[in-house]
């Protein structure tokens, strides 16, 4: 008797298919009359996901794993229907390429195929109705969904100051805690301040978690609040929160607002005044009281950010999360870090030497940042050629020496032609009065952050040299 394995999925995607307790006595029957057996270790199951792609079917791939070894357990792998296997027919063609190599077929049981170049094209038929039933599927819920914003309603779950009754938001109990959130934030308390505020209150998300500063971030950004329906159209949640995607469309709602206008207008104005002065990386709810917030960059061109920690200290924001996206450690006492800026700009106004860029286009027409950029993304590719394996250290170290090279050019060739339209005299007072300010005991934290940012676009830290590098406004 020919050992088989039995794969069961089921998916959210509707509700005329088998149980899976169904599709496994079916499977067992099917292997009983046609000489199989399928022993329990054998049987893989997946629930509630969709066969579109492998990825996240871990049964489906742990099965595929062991019908890979060198001597594979199973001789054939019995499934429901070919769908079950697969909706995608790249995948499907591609994994039953791999089985058939190893001598493992794929048996549907319900949709017995002829051992023939015929069966074959009756088989890919199949796979194709099914990844095409998906794709249907896809464009009816992106059509309902898309009428029932036309017509306002609700498209999603309640906002935190709103329940649902008859396809429709109806203010509770919460909507007075959602004007009090906008009007302490336009009153200038920070966000991690309001979430602080929230939960000595008590005050609970709809799924029961606590209001944090993200949440209060996501709550100033929702339009729902001012009766207007945001929708994605890509389908993604995740996009909601990207309040500047192309993809996302707002609408007049069917209900009733909490907020103004006007106290929305304001609060917009003031996320759009944060988000400009602190950057994509820096987070507003952190400490104001911060002299170089915003300021100080990373050499791989992420946002220092504020640590908690018993010695107040900055780290790039890449390196924190974790990603491989910085590898290198950046670390820096906030004290440390105020003693080597100031010490900086005293040097660049002895030497009468500052790194000016334009706010504006420069005059030959020549975008020098864009180009300084492209010689950043080439010095990052030679980086990820070297790690892969592709470059050796030798030629990495060449690529990039000619990189850098080419950046401290266009470098040179920028700051020539500012140089031309700035009196360094003059702007040597305006980097001494900024000092002034910065260095008075008296003045407030953000006040001298100020100060700097009227002087500085960024500060990029490069901790193997222990070096600041300053780049000037003009």
């Amino acid at each position: 008797m020919k050992i088989a394995a039995a794969y069961i999925r089921v998916s959210d995607e509707r509700q005329d298919e088998y149980s899976p307790d169904s599709q496994i006595r079916l499977i067992h029957d099917f292997a009983k009359k046609n000489g199989f057996t399928v022993p329990q270790e054998y049987i893989f199951f997946d629930d509630g996901i969709s066969a579109k792609t492998a990825k996240k079917r871990t049964q489906f791939n742990q099965m595929i794993a062991l019908a890979k070894e060198k001597e594979a357990p199973f001789e054939a792998i019995l499934v429901w229907k070919f769908s079950r296997f697969a909706r995608n027919q790249e995948e499907s063609i591609v994994y039953k390429n791999i089985l058939r190599k190893k001598g493992i077929q794929v048996i549907s049981i319900s949709e017995p195929i002829i051992d023939s170049p015929f069966g074959e094209l009756i088989e890919r038929i199949i796979e194709w109705m099914d990844e095409y039933y998906l794709i249907n599927l896809s464009t009816e819920v992106k059509r309902g969904m898309m009428e029932k914003l036309s017509r306002g309603e609700a498209m999603c779950p309640p906002a935190f100051g709103y329940d649902i009754v008859d396809k429709k938001y109806i203010p509770n109990d919460e909507a007075v805690h959602v004007r009090e959130i906008f009007n302490d934030f336009n009153s200038g308390v920070t966000m991690r301040q309001i979430a602080m505020k929230c939960a000595a209150k008590g005050l609970k998300t709809h799924r029961g978690n606590p209001l944090e500063a993200r949440t209060i971030r996501y709550i100033l950004n929702n339009p729902v609040y001012i009766g207007k329906i945001r929708w994605s159209t890509d389908g993604r949640a995740s996009s909601l929160r990207d309040y500047s995607n192309p993809n996302t469309v707002i609408v007049d709602g069917i209900h009733e607002p909490i907020i103004s206008a006007e106290i929305w207008e304001k609060t917009q104005s003031k996320m759009k005044e944060l988000q400009k002065m602190y950057g994509r990386y820096q987070r507003a709810e952190q400490p104001v009281e911060w002299m170089l917030k915003g300021l100080m960059r990373c050499d791989c061109g992420a946002t220092l950010t504020f640590l908690s920690t018993k010695c107040p200290s900055i780290q790039c924001y890449e390196y924190t999360k974790g990603k491989g996206k910085c590898s290198t450690s950046h670390s820096l006492s906030l004290a440390k870090a105020n003693k080597l800026v100031i010490a900086a700009l005293e040097s660049c106004v002895d030497n009468m030497n500052f790194n000016i860029l334009p706010r504006k286009k420069p005059k030959s027409g020549i975008d020098y940042n864009k180009l300084v950029q492209r010689e950043q993304i080439k010095l990052e590719r030679a980086k990820e050629a070297y790690l892969s394996g592709i470059d050796t250290k030798e030629e990495y170290k060449a690529n990039k020496d000619r990189i850098t090279k080419a950046i401290r050019d266009i470098e040179k060739e920028r700051n020539k032609e500012t140089a031309e339209t700035v009196n360094l005299t003059e702007y040597s007072d305006k980097v001494r009065q900024v000092l002034k300010t910065v260095k008075d005991p008296t003045a407030s934290e953000l006040m001298k952050n100020k100060a700097l940012r009227s002087i500085l676009s960024h500060i990029t830290y490069q901790k193997p040299q222990n070096n600041l590098a300053l780049f000037f406004y003009a």
